[in-house]
Formats: structure tokens, C-alpha cells, sequence
């Protein structure tokens, strides 16, 4: 008799070997269930997940090269799957994945708690028939909210995928629907408005100085009058910036900070 059972595509994610045989240990017990591919690091679990497009995906938080919340924000916008994240320790984010009603595991778990987990992932696998999760969504916008000093900013290319820091940032341009951002001596373009971005990178120190160019106030030496009234930025790399912002206006900034 031929079974028609249609199967989970699993990916499980995690940097310890023993942590991965768990997980597919207990998985072997679902009838419903297939692992398609075991990834050892974040920048693997992205190009698997990428390339078989899983329905279901055991997700450590933390790994090297890229950790649990990265490999959610490269795939984003694209399609994700339902998450069920593992985690030995870091109580903030287990306290985030409750807010947003996402589920996780935290090591060591016993099977009557994967059980759990998995029946969510089945019920949530059904309703949504791959549609985007919104309690997911959610994360993911918080992860792209403005965050002090914390938040790092997504750069994609053909190449690599770079996180940067907001205070390797030294100022930001606009172009267009896309920002020019400049760290050190490399610049990197972003599909984003500037308006965004500004509302990004203002709680890390950063001010808007003129239409088009937004600064880290860190990385200011020197303010320089331009004349007519008019001042210029010289940052401490050298670069110098025209300003139309008023400078009562920096100044004020510039003691938040």
C-alpha cells in the first residue's frame, strides 16, 4: 500500500554535535518528519535552508559565523520557515521569543518538551501553508528596530554577507531609495531610505545634518565655519561634511552624547 503522508523537510541547526543528535534522535520517531541536512555553523544552516527551502527549522542561537537571530535576518524577506529555537542559556532571549509567542528549547530538554514544541510546529506548519509567520515577523522587526548601541546594520552582496556595527559607521549618505554607508575606507550600498535608516541609527548617536547625510556624532574633530553663516564638519578620518542643520541644533546633540 502506497503512503501518501506528506513530510516535514527538517533542517536541524546547531554548532554541537551532541545537541544535533538529540534533536534528530527524537525526529527519527516521527513518521512525518524528514531531516534534509544537519548544519553545524549559521552560514551553512543559510545556504541549506536557501537551497531546500525546509518546512521546519531547529535553530540554535548561538553559532559561529553567523548566530540563530542572523540567519533569520538574511532570510528575511524571503520565505522562513516555522523556528523552533534551542538554546543552553541567555534569558534575554528566551524572554523575547516568549513575547513574540515563538517557541524554543532549552537545553538540556526533555522528550515530553520536544514533543510539545514539535505539535506547535505541526499546528503552525497547517495553518499557515507556508505563508509568512507573523509572531516571526515580529522578531524580525526587532531586530531591524532602533536599538542604542546595539542594533547592527544587514549589508548584502555577491561576496559576503557583512554586519556592521553602527560605531564602525562614520556617516551615511542618500541615494536614492538606497544609503551609502562609510566604515573606514569601504562603503557600502543598502536598499533603504535614509529616512529609515536615520530612525535606525539615531539612538546609537547619530543626527541627520543635511538632507542627504547623516553623521556618528562620536566621529566628529572638528566643526569649521563654510561661511555665510554656514558650518562643515571635519570628521577624524578627514572627511569633511557640509552641514544645514543650524548649529544650536548640533551642539545640543553633540551634549546628548
Amino acid at each position: 500500500m502506497t503512503n501518501n503522508l506528506r513530510k516535514i523537510s527538517t533542517i536541524i541547526a546547531d554548532d554541537e554535535p551532541l545537541a544535533r543528535e538529540r534533536v534528530r534522535s527524537l525526529l527519527e520517531e516521527e513518521a512525518d518528519v524528514e531531516v534534509v541536512a544537519e548544519c553545524a555553523d549559521g552560514a551553512q544552516t543559510l545556504k541549506e535552508t536557501q537551497k531546500r527551502l525546509p518546512d521546519l527549522l531547529f535553530l540554535d542561537v548561538q553559532m559561529p559565523r553567523l548566530n540563530g537571530f542572523e540567519v533569520l535576518e538574511t532570510l528575511s524577506p524571503g520565505p522562513i520557515p516555522v523556528v523552533i529555537f534551542t538554546t543552553a542559556h541567555d534569558e534575554h532571549a528566551i524572554r523575547a521569543f516568549e513575547f513574540n509567542a515563538l517557541d524554543y528549547l532549552l537545553k538540556p530538554f526533555s522528550e515530553a518538551r520536544f514533543k510539545i514544541a514539535l505539535k506547535k510546529a505541526r499546528a503552525r506548519l497547517e495553518k499557515s501553508s507556508r505563508q509568512a509567520d507573523p509572531e516571526l515577523k515580529a522578531l524580525l522587526g526587532q531586530l531591524h528596530a532602533p536599538v542604542a548601541g546595539g542594533g547592527r546594520i544587514l549589508v548584502r552582496s555577491a561576496e559576503r554577507i557583512l554586519f556592521l556595527k553602527p560605531e564602525e559607521i562614520t556617516h551615511a549618505e542618500a541615494a536614492g531609495n538606497y544609503v551609502v554607508l562609510h566604515s573606514g575606507k569601504e562603503q557600502h550600498i543598502i536598499r533603504e531610505t535614509s529616512s529609515a535608516m536615520e530612525a535606525r541609527l539615531a539612538p546609537a548617536g547619530f543626527m541627520r545634518i543635511s538632507r542627504s547625510v547623516i553623521v556618528n556624532l562620536a566621529c566628529i574633530r572638528e566643526i569649521q565655519p563654510a561661511g555665510s553663516g554656514r558650518h562643515s564638519l571635519l570628521l577624524k578620518n578627514g572627511t569633511r561634511l557640509d552641514m544645514t542643520c543650524s548649529l544650536a541644533e548640533l551642539q545640543a546633540r553633540l551634549g546628548e552624547v
